[in-house]
């Protein structure tokens, strides 16, 4: 037998469609071509009318940039919780998370007299700690990072409206516009960014900040290597030295901090608060995240995947009423794409890897 019949045998050579079939992200990107298609085949049919597509308003500058900003507001959670994911665990509360945080910034602004960004500061402690608990009670306990954070996120909920109403006896906070404008730190968070005729929300430029920074911690860091290795076998990684618990613990409060994030987008955006913001935001993350290729048995997935999963339900949401579709319909519309984009990541990825069952 010769050397190369006995290499052949050894090593299995893959094609590059093979290999970039194979990334967690594949399958997320082809799912987001098609809702692209979907939602703009309308538009094929008045092309010979221009105005009647501006019309349409899918792909006109107002309208790419009105679906951005929904993906950010996904986005910028589904990277954090993509990488919890990842490291084996699940972050039911970040959803509330949005409204108490927003809360707590919103009322050290207007109760207390704090400039925006000590208020912001104050936000961002007070979901780190909430974050540090949450991961505390996963790893010292035992129990399923599921009910520890759903019981955080009734605890969120419940404790955020009783003392907002015992504070200001209302549930929401407004009348933030004439601390806000004109401060250069609340334009971080709630300016547009000016590109050539065009402008973009800031929580686009942090969504793809977020999305990068986490993209570089998972494939270019030692604690890229632990996250993995904690998804995918807690046990084994504890045994060659990985922090597991110390892993998780930070996991946890980066979803948290992720959703204080958001919560300074949405208050120094609109002026005000409520505590019911961010409602169901929780699984609109974690369907960007599985669509984009995660598993959610850990060990596997991709920050550039969820990136593209929240892309996906920018366009759903937006494209939904343009489309002609109801808009209550919505969460309809979002169960189907997420079951669709599930089942073509699945398959996208099967064929990466060569597995045929």
């Amino acid at each position: 037998m010769s050397e190369a019949q006995s290499q052949d045998e050894r090593v299995r050579t893959r094609n590059p469609l093979q290999v970039a079939l194979s990334r967690p992200s594949a399958g997320a990107i082809i799912a987001t071509v098609i809702a692209l298609l979907v939602f703009t085949w309308p538009l094929w049919e008045c092309l010979g009318d221009p105005q009647a597509c501006t019309a349409r308003g899918f792909l006109t500058p107002r309208g790419i940039s009105n679906w951005m900003e929904v993906a950010a507001q996904v986005g910028i959670l589904a990277a954090a919780v993509t990488l919890l994911m990842i490291g084996g665990e699940f972050d039911l509360s970040v959803g509330s998370m949005i409204g108490a945080a927003g809360m707590v910034l919103a009322l050290a602004m207007s109760e207390y007299a704090l400039d925006p960004w000590l208020a912001a500061a104050l936000a961002f402690a007070f979901a780190l700690a909430i974050g540090f608990l949450n991961g505390w009670l996963v790893t010292r306990t035992g129990l399923p990072s599921f009910i520890v954070t759903l019981g955080m996120l009734f605890l969120l909920r419940g404790a955020t409206i009783g003392i907002t109403r015992l504070l200001t006896d209302r549930t929401q906070v407004g009348g933030l516009r004439e601390i806000t404008d004109g401060d250069i730190f609340v334009q971080f968070f709630a300016g547009d960014v000016i590109i050539g005729d065009y402008s973009l929300a800031a929580s686009v430029f942090w969504w793809i900040l977020v999305t990068a920074v986490a993209w570089w911690i998972l494939t270019r860091t030692t604690f890229g290597n632990w996250i993995f290795g904690t998804g995918g076998n807690a046990t084994a990684a504890r045994n060659v030295g990985v922090p597991v618990r110390g892993v998780k613990i930070a996991l946890f409060m980066t979803t948290a901090a992720s959703a204080a994030l958001l919560a300074c987008i949405q208050v120094f955006t609109v002026a005000s608060a409520d505590v019911l913001r961010g409602e169901q935001k929780e699984l609109e993350a974690i369907a960007a995240s599985v669509i984009g290729g995660t598993l959610l048995t850990g060990g596997y997935g991709s920050p550039i995947g969820a990136f593209f999963g929240a892309l996906m339900l920018g366009m759903t949401k937006v494209g939904i009423p343009l489309a002609g579709i109801p808009a209550e319909w919505y969460f309809a519309v979002l169960g189907i794409v997420l079951l669709v984009g599930v089942l073509l990541s699945n398959f996208v990825r099967r064929r990466g890897t060569g597995v045929r069952s």
